[in-house]
């Protein structure tokens, strides 16, 4: 397909385009007739309930006629921008020929597999290439625990604390519960995770030589029966505030793994298809996983997922009745396989490299001017910004986080909020003077915020 390159640039003069106050009357009208009826919305809709009717390139249109600059990517999901159109024509082209086939093979699903063993990690036992799948993250990564229980005749996973690894079961007990949860499910484990900002053990990095990842020694040895399946990590933190471990945390991790032979499992739903400024952010520490999970970005918003697992253990897949009814689906496979293309031909990796390292510079300025702001991180276009009451404390700061949200919000910038935590993943396409400009509706929203609080 042959497309205008320019099809998502935009008039920065004229976007955000904020016509009526938002949220606007219909927005309002058509979300409480809807929130009748649903429940369980995110904390984003919660805090900001407006109601989008259509999207392109890097901006979302509400109901009400106003143009917002899209900072979330769908929640980390559309980096190719909305409506992309080599992965819309894809779509449109498979749902034309086939929509479903169970688990049997289909040309694109065969083009796709292909594809995906081209550019995987690892190498001899170790690449990459055994496949499975799935409609959503959770289902991809119950995959993986079941695969490394199987491929090792164990049962106890190790996790970190503020990971997240989905919304069921096995998934939840690998990550924080709440009172509503109720118990942890036997067998699951969590240690204090590789946080330079917030160590659990009040240590400085380099001087602490990684005491977090040899304190899992002792959760093996004092908390587990040592029948450890598997550890279970995101690469960045996600939902946990865009947490970049510090270097040899991952590559410590992977050797504690291989003395103790207990496999490594890489969440990748959210950090994977060039979010980070890499294919897949364990190739920021040249780590290869035994599993990996992919998701969100890898259909660049078409409900596709997929485990991955090392040629050493693939064979595992075939005792834990893999499939499932809609994974692999043709439509499914189409937007992946596009979406793959996507990035390597408009070299993706690289512009998301790049916009990071000009919007990270520019929030580490902010850092230093506003005494709300505690740290700012992140890797590519997965970035984050941490409120805290006071620099020296480092007190979450939640009040902050929801009224900078807010404003931001009412300004048209579309983006994620986490507490005291402010996410920011915009579209891998975005023009770099664009990012700027919505950085600058951040900064300005902080500005006003402190003000409002009494900060100076």
């Amino acid at each position: 397909m042959v497309y205008d390159p320019n099809w998502a640039k935009v008039d920065i003069n004229r976007v955000p385009d904020i016509r009526v106050p938002p949220p606007g009357p219909r927005s309002q009208e058509m979300h409480g007739r809807a929130s009748r009826l649903m429940k369980g919305y995110s904390s984003q809709v919660r805090l900001f309930p407006v109601t989008f009717e259509s999207g392109h390139g890097v901006t979302l249109r509400d109901v009400d006629g106003n143009t917002y600059l899209d900072f979330s990517s769908g929640i980390y999901v559309t980096g190719l921008g909305h409506c992309h159109p080599k992965v819309t024509e894809a779509v449109q082209k498979a749902a034309g020929q086939l929509m479903n086939a169970h688990d049997f093979t289909t040309p694109i699903k065969m083009r796709l597999l292909e594809k995906l063993e081209e550019i995987a990690m690892g190498e001899g036992e170790k690449k990459l290439n055994g496949m499975q799948f799935y409609d959503s993250g959770t289902t991809a990564v119950e995959a993986g625990l079941r695969v490394m229980r199987a491929a090792t005749g164990r049962f106890e996973f190790i996790s970190f604390h503020r990971d997240f690894h989905g919304k069921t079961m096995g998934a939840v007990g690998l990550a924080p519960l709440d009172s509503s949860q109720g118990l942890r499910a036997p067998g699951f484990f969590l240690a204090p995770r590789g946080n330079c900002y917030r160590c659990a053990f009040h240590q400085t990095y380099p001087q602490c030589n990684l005491m977090c990842v040899d304190y899992l020694r002792t959760v093996i040895k004092e908390e587990t029966s040592g029948r450890v399946a598997g550890i279970v990590l995101e690469p960045i933190q996600g939902w946990g505030g865009s947490v970049v471990p510090p270097d040899g945390w991952i590559q410590g991790i992977r050797a504690l793994c291989d003395e103790f032979g207990i496999l490594l499992m890489a969440d990748e739903v959210l950090t994977c298809m060039a979010r980070t400024g890499k294919m897949f952010a364990m190739e920021h520490w040249n780590t290869v996983p035994d599993v990996m999970t992919l998701g969100k970005g890898f259909g660049n918003g078409f409900p596709v997922t997929a485990m991955l697992v090392g040629e050493k253990y693939k064979e595992a897949i075939e005792k834990i009745s893999a499939s499932t009814s809609y994974g692999g689906n043709p439509m499914a496979c189409a937007a992946a396989l596009a979406s793959i293309e996507v990035i390597e031909e408009e070299h993706l990796c690289e512009r998301s490299a790049h916009l990071g390292k000009i919007l990270l510079k520019r929030m580490k300025e902010m850092e230093a001017i506003y005494p709300i702001i505690g740290e700012v991180r992140g890797l590519g276009c997965l970035l984050g910004i941490e409120l805290v009451k006071d620099k020296s404390t480092r007190e979450p700061f939640e009040e902050a986080g929801r009224l900078v949200y807010q404003k931001a919000f009412r300004k048209g910038l579309a983006w994620i909020p986490a507490g005291h935590i402010l996410r920011m993943s915009p579209p891998m396409i975005m023009e770099d003077e664009v990012a700027l400009k919505g950085l600058a509706i951040i900064e300005e929203s902080i500005y006003e915020t402190q003000r409002e609080l009494g900060y100076s």
